[in-house]
């Protein structure tokens, strides 16, 4: 697909989809994956990216990364555009690319760097070399500094950079790599609803979203207000589901680190909503009761809520 064209299916609410497990983590359940990607696409979702950090990308071997990324074109239409995580080596990731790409995916999205030592020179030839080694899409992700304003620029003008997500809170720095990149790609405003309105006007023209896996009108609802620039049914869908995204950011109990519970509160909601979500594996865990009883009231208040009957 041409370039134009690829970056232009990113404009989009982009489904970071969470993957279904056995008990205690056990196998990846392939055909409740597949069910809840159908239900997905029959409720509006066009866009997928499998094995991100919703999806567990560290929890999993590349077998079942591959399998993932082939169920995901298996069990969605025509109109989707699926984008798989990929991390590593350089042949480590030559070889995900090569697999997705015979499953029928449009892209990669290369994980966020966890090189323990970087350099911004070596960054970029690692991305440069990632593009020279497939004729996929290529979607750069972006967590914190080590991917520096400089490298986007730099990588905005790749043939195959189709999109870009940038999911730090800093909507000054990404205002300004915005600006001072050259090349046509599309910017997705990585960390979901809860900043879609202020990015949105700083030029992303698409986000990402966990809470889509249990709740996609929800989130559909929000993009279309968004792209229809009406902000007031915008800002209220997106009070709506703060509180979820509130409880994700938090770090469970008896736990000092932060957003612990971004995964299992989307694998709850799931459950609570007809998916099927199950356990998260190590090192996660699952929601604490009192976490599940308070996502549980907000999912109510979610499913109650008029704001999400069409404008």
């Amino acid at each position: 697909m041409a370039r134009a064209a690829l970056s232009k299916r990113f404009q989009d609410v982009a489904f970071t989809t969470a993957v279904p497990f056995g008990d205690a983590g056990s196998d990846v359940l392939i055909d409740a994956l597949a069910d809840n990607l159908a239900k997905q696409y029959d409720a509006g979702a066009r866009l997928f990216i499998p094995c991100g950090n919703t999806g567990e990308y560290y929890s999993l071997t590349d077998e079942e990364r591959i399998e993932i990324v082939e169920t995901h074109v298996a069990a969605t239409g025509d109109e989707a555009t699926i984008a798989g995580g990929v991390a590593g080596s350089l042949e480590e990731v030559k070889r995900l690319a090569d697999a997705y790409e015979d499953a029928g995916a449009d892209a990669i999205m290369v994980m966020h760097p966890d090189h323990t030592y970087l350099h911004r020179r070596g960054l970029a030839n690692y991305y440069h070399r990632i593009c020279d080694a497939t004729d996929l899409g290529v979607v750069i992700y972006k967590r914190g500094p080590e991917v520096p304003r400089e490298v986007l620029v730099d990588l905005s003008e790749r043939e195959n950079v189709v999109a870009v997500k940038f999911a730090v809170n800093d909507v000054k720095e990404f205002s300004q790599t915005v600006a001072d990149a050259p090349g046509e790609v599309t910017w997705i405003n990585g960390i979901a609803e809860r900043y879609a309105l202020s990015f949105a006007i700083e030029g992303a023209e698409g986000y990402t979203t966990g809470l889509g896996n249990f709740a996609p009108e929800a989130t559909l609802a929000l993009f279309d207000a968004v792209e229809d620039e009406n902000w007031e049914r915008a800002r209220s869908i997106q009070r709506l589901l703060r509180p979820i995204e509130d409880l994700r950011e938090e770090p469970g109990e008896g736990n000092a680190l932060s957003a612990a519970n971004n995964v299992p509160v989307i694998k709850h909601g799931m459950d609570l909503a007809g998916y099927t979500g199950g356990p998260v594996r190590d090192p996660l865990v699952d929601l604490s009761a009192d976490d599940a009883a308070r996502l549980e009231e907000h999912y109510e208040t979610l499913q109650s809520a008029p704001l999400l009957e069409a404008a």
